[in-house]
Formats: structure tokens, C-alpha cells, sequence
């Protein structure tokens, strides 16, 4: 039987596109066949697989995947998949996952050497981009402090390419909180703005960045407020050697995070 856009288990996962739902119901989506591997990959996380009749044969070992996890394992019409999806050429799969938070304690006691803290950060492209990276580096927690963007957006989970099933997702309302919790926990905290009064080169020159960091990013539109960069041990510019003015969020924080990982290598 194939389930339509009116099949009230479509219906109920549809209403996940709304933030207010996915908080209410501890629930998200997961859309195409990386993020659905990556999701499957972490036991307990995936509540149910939707999926045409395509898209389940062409990933036939995905289908197999969640079945031997007593997942259910749904067929949609083409019309159903695409009022599931979100982008233009969906790729025939749909997970409902269960909300992955970790609280801040937890992840602090896990002795991290590198975690990310995206502070008041609301596009979710950029924020699911520094995720990514933020797992590429070697980052095991990406703290989402203050008025962040929800980490369980549809964009945010699919710039993340599958790295939002890797890490400890955070969400703190205070950053001010978990910088503290974090420099408590043995972490240096270090503030990612263009007017900082030290040079990231210079800090891995001299060994500064092999320690235990937490690495502060701030907005794409205002940086970092005032308190919050006065909070960290450090504020760092990442040296402009061209003309361009500054670097983009995603940038700066894929260069940031790369000098901690080769200085604690």
C-alpha cells in the first residue's frame, strides 16, 4: 500500500517542517540518502523511513538497514515524497528521526579537545556548513548558544551532510553559561572576530592552539556581542593577506577550526 499526501502518518511528519512541532514532538526530518545512512548509522535515532518505490529499490541496503532496526519502513507516492521534502529534486527518501540534544554538562564531561559554539547564529545554511566542518576538523560538540538557529531545521540538517548524526548537538540558552561551563571543563575559549587583538597565526606559531579550545562564532550579520567576546580568554582575527575585507562565517570558522586541529596533531 502506498501511503498518499493524505495518509495521516504523512500528514503528521509534514507538520515537522514547523519548529513549533519538531520541539513539541522531540522530532525532525532527514532528507536524501546521505543524511538518512548517517542517521541510521546511530542506533535509536530513526523512528520511521519513507520512501517511493524507486527510491527503495535504488537503496535497497538502507531499506534493509532500518528493517533489521524494526524500523518502519514506508512506501509514498512521488506526491507524498515531495510534501515530505523540502527541496526541488528530492531523492526519493525521508527519515523522522528523534531530536539528538545533549545537554551541556554531558557534553563537557566527555573531556573534548575541540567543540564549536555558534552564538546567535540564525541562518541555517551557515549554521549546518560550520557543523560540517566542525565534525571534519575533529570537533566532537557544536554548542548552539543564545537565539540560535534550530539545529534540526530542514536547511541546517541537510548543509550538515550527515555530520549532525556525529557530534553532540548542545542547545544552551546562555552563552555566557557555556563559556563558563566550557573554561570550567579545561577548554580555552577563543572569540572569532575580525578586530581581535591577536592574530591566528601568531597563536599557532606558538603552540597556543594545541590546548583544549572552544572556538566562539558569532552572527553572520552583527559578529559577536561585546560581553561575549570580552568572555573569551582570547579574541582572534584570522589575517587578511589579499584585499578582501573580511571572510564569511563558514570561512572563518573552517580556517579557525583547521589551525586547532593541525596544532592538536
Amino acid at each position: 500500500m502506498l501511503f498518499t499526501p493524505r495518509t495521516p502518518r504523512v500528514v503528521a511528519a509534514r507538520r515537522l517542517h514547523r519548529r513549533r512541532d519538531r520541539d513539541a514532538s522531540g522530532r525532525f526530518l532527514a532528507e536524501g540518502p546521505q543524511a538518512v545512512r548517517e542517521a541510521l548509522s546511530r542506533p535509536r535515532t530513526v523512528l520511521e523511513l519513507f520512501g517511493t518505490p524507486a527510491a527503495l529499490d535504488r537503496y535497497a541496503d538502507l531499506a534493509a538497514s532500518a528493517a533489521r532496526d524494526d524500523v518502519p519502513v514506508s512506501e509514498v507516492t512521488d506526491e507524498a515524497l515531495a510534501a515530505l521534502a523540502e527541496t526541488v529534486a528530492p531523492q526519493g527518501l525521508v527519515a523522522v528521526c528523534r531530536h539528538l540534544d545533549v545537554s551541556l554538562a554531558v557534553a563537557l564531561s566527555r573531556g573534548p579537545r575541540l567543540v564549536a559554539v555558534l552564538a546567535g547564529i540564525r541562518d541555517p545554511g551557515n549554521a549546518g556548513t560550520v557543523l560540517r566542518t566542525a565534525d571534519a576538523a575533529g570537533a566532537t560538540a557544536v554548542i548552539f548558544a543564545g537565539d540560535a538557529v534550530d539545529p534540526y531545521n530542514g536547511k541546517c540538517v541537510r548543509s550538515s551532510a550527515g555530520s549532525l548524526f556525529h557530534v553532540d548537538v548542545v542547545r544552551e540558552r546562555d552563552p555566557l553559561a557555556a563559556l563558563t561551563a566550557a573554561r570550567a571543563a579545561g577548554l580555552t575559549v577563543l572569540a572569532a572576530t575580525g578586530h581581535g587583538e591577536s592574530d591566528l597565526d601568531d597563536l599557532l606559531d606558538a603552540g597556543r592552539l594545541a590546548a583544549p579550545t572552544a572556538w566562539l562564532f558569532g552572527s553572520e550579520a552583527h559578529g559577536l556581542p561585546v560581553e561575549l567576546a570580552e568572555a573569551a580568554d582570547a579574541r582572534v582575527r584570522v589575517p587578511l593577506h589579499g584585499r578582501a575585507e573580511s571572510l564569511n562565517l563558514a570561512a572563518a570558522a573552517a580556517v579557525c577550526l583547521y589551525a586547532s586541529a593541525r596544532a592538536q596533531r
